[in-house]
């Protein structure tokens, strides 16, 4: 995972790095952006703060579109491989009764993944270094540098041998909601919703089958099986419910089994807490926007510039999605600097339209409406979802992917179990 040593000089006292791009923030978003580039040809650097392979806050399970994106990157078979169990079948219960349904083939896909993070990002960032970028972890990007007119031209931060520098021709702020590049560059909200959803979540063993929703008035938990026979089991409520259970119990672990008792009472019970693998985490406050996401020299891809409630679980799927519209964008305006502004208003603009439907379906599914209508939005958002799938997967390949080393098509995601 070595980058160019040559390039390392001395300048004022810290190292300096040549790149082409610099993206900061190595996972899903970052990795993904990285391997579109570097197989495009670009000299691609990637910066972490962050050891890998570790794990993070997620949504977890990847929808249809991303499915058709993680195709697109030629990684499916890998996170097959390393034990993703293929998920073909959704249950959901309410108050108004019981679904059961099998996931169809559309658009080369019968069966979504829910990987646990440690291992989708460290499988995008093989693919990254594979098509010839390189990774540097443990190195804190403290800010941005400028040329005379205000360009930015790289970063600026440290790791455990002192100061660093990295000189590129684009910076990708890649390092999540609070994006440090995002903050360096004063990158606005352009779009706001109200923000007052949490999630908490556990890893539990047992024998798990199926995704399931559970939804109860005021409550929407679930299950997302994933590796080594554990399941990801969360729950999403509004923030004031989230802290009265919270403030009822002695630590979060006892929160959210009480949660789950009083809303999903039916899951709670297959759940004993010996089989618990991981203390709960979570996240208060989720909000809901959209930031500009350029500028001369930069530009934001992932949660650093557009993030929406978990209650869609979409957020990796949107993070491979603008990985891939970004890279295209940043590889026209490094061919051609005169197009810069108008190949990154492209993105942003193809960025806005294609994740305007299903963030609207968010806001109005975190507002906790009452179960019918409640229900009626998760039909929207599975047909939302399947539309942009659609879309997707008609859209030209990146430049370069057809002759990446390694290639899958769409054969990957329908074969047999």
């Amino acid at each position: 995972m070595k980058a160019k040593e040559t390039a390392w000089a001395t300048s004022r006292s810290a190292r300096v790095l040549e790149s082409e791009v610099v993206i900061i923030g190595a996972r899903v978003a970052g990795a993904a952006t990285a391997r579109h580039l570097a197989r495009a040809g670009h000299d691609v650097l990637l910066l972490d703060r962050a050891d890998f392979p570790s794990d993070t806050i997620s949504t977890h399970v990847i929808a249809r579109s991303g499915m058709v994106l993680l195709d697109r990157l030629g990684v499916v078979g890998d996170l097959v491989e390393s034990g993703t169990p293929r998920l073909r079948r959704v249950e959901f219960t309410s108050d108004l009764g019981f679904l059961s349904r099998t996931i169809k083939d559309r658009y080369g896909v019968d069966f979504v993944l829910a990987p646990r993070r440690y291992v989708l990002d460290d499988i995008l960032q093989r693919a990254a270094l594979g098509a010839g970028a390189h990774l540097r972890a443990g190195v804190s990007v403290d800010g941005v540098l400028r040329d005379e007119t205000g360009r930015i031209v790289g970063v600026h931060g440290h790791d455990e041998s002192g100061p660093i520098e990295v000189h590129a021709r684009h910076v990708v702020g890649a390092d999540g909601l609070s994006s440090r590049i995002a903050r360096s560059v004063d990158a606005q909200p352009t779009i706001v919703r109200p923000s007052s959803g949490a999630c908490q979540f556990a890893y539990f063993a047992g024998d798990w089958e199926a995704i399931e929703y559970h939804l109860s008035d005021g409550v929407f938990a679930g299950v997302f099986p994933t590796h080594g026979g554990e399941a990801c089991v969360w729950a999403i409520t509004t923030e004031s419910l989230a802290r009265h259970y919270r403030h009822g119990a002695h630590g979060a672990d006892e929160a959210l089994a009480a949660v789950l008792a009083d809303h999903a009472p039916g899951l709670a019970e297959r759940l004993a807490p010996e089989d618990q693998r991981t203390p709960v985490r979570g996240m208060l406050r989720m909000p809901n926007h959209f930031r500009k996401p350029f500028g001369p020299g930069w530009s934001l891809v992932g949660d650093a510039g557009y993030h929406r409630d978990a209650i869609t679980g979409h957020g990796i799927s949107d993070a491979l999605r603008d990985a891939e519209l970004l890279a295209q964008a940043v590889d026209t305006s490094l061919h051609c600097p005169a197009l810069e502004v108008s190949a990154l208003a492209r993105y942003e603009s193809h960025r806005d339209r294609m994740s305007a439907r299903i963030f609207e379906i968010t806001v109005g599914l975190a507002a906790f409406p009452d179960q019918e209508r409640f229900v009626a939005l998760q039909r929207d958002l599975a047909v939302a979802i399947d539309d942009l799938a659609g879309e997707l997967h008609s859209r030209p390949l990146p430049r370069a992917a057809e002759a990446r080393p390694g290639a899958r098509t769409d054969a990957a995601l329908t074969a047999p179990a």
